[in-house]
């Protein structure tokens, strides 16, 4: 398997891209948006309210989500040391 293949290690060690980043806030935003819309959805029972609590905090949370994974990546408490 490609993850465990120790030849790559060195890759996965060295932290993440920006590009990798932003592709896992689009897609972990997209699941957290229609679990908001979902959530927004049975509290109100308005299909239009919950879209537009789901539409705002998509890119709000996404924005939030690559500052995130960009600081912790700047952060070596918990890496592991390149030998």
């Amino acid at each position: 398997m490609l993850l465990f293949n120790s030849k790559n290690s060195e890759y996965f060690k060295k932290g993440e891209t920006k590009r990798r980043s932003m592709v896992k806030a689009v897609s972990w935003r997209t699941i957290g948006t229609l679990d908001t819309i979902i959530i927004s959805y049975v509290l109100t029972g308005q299909i239009r309210t919950a879209l537009s609590i789901g539409g705002i905090e998509i890119f709000t949370k996404m924005i939030l989500y690559f500052f995130h994974e960009r600081i912790w990546n700047t952060i070596k408490w918990g890496k592991r040391k390149l030998p």
